[in-house]
């Protein structure tokens, strides 16, 4: 038997998109690239803020410290300054 030398059938499948479906996926990826920056900038921010907050919490809590061993456990109205002293303490004479 012979071999048959048929022509090999060309692909007709496109080899890759068009111009405008190229531009519409890289814009697409372009913007959630972006946002994931974005986020990436937003994490790092918190980050920083909530070891800013826990340094204020620190110097709070030193404050209260010092507050209540000149005035002992009293509540303090932090507009006024007022001093507000507990039924149960009695003055120092």
């Amino acid at each position: 038997m012979a071999k048959r030398k048929t022509a090999k059938v060309k692909d007709l499948r496109p080899s890759k998109i068009n111009d405008e479906q190229l531009k519409e996926v890289q814009s697409v990826i372009n913007a959630s690239n972006q946002i994931k920056l974005e986020v990436g900038n937003i994490a790092a921010r918190k980050h920083m803020l909530l070891h800013e907050l826990d340094n204020v919490n620190k110097k709070l809590s030193e404050l209260n410290a010092a507050l209540e061993k000149e005035y002992g456990k009293v509540d303090i109205d932090i507009n006024t300054g007022d001093i507000k002293y507990s039924e149960d303490e009695q003055a120092d004479s």
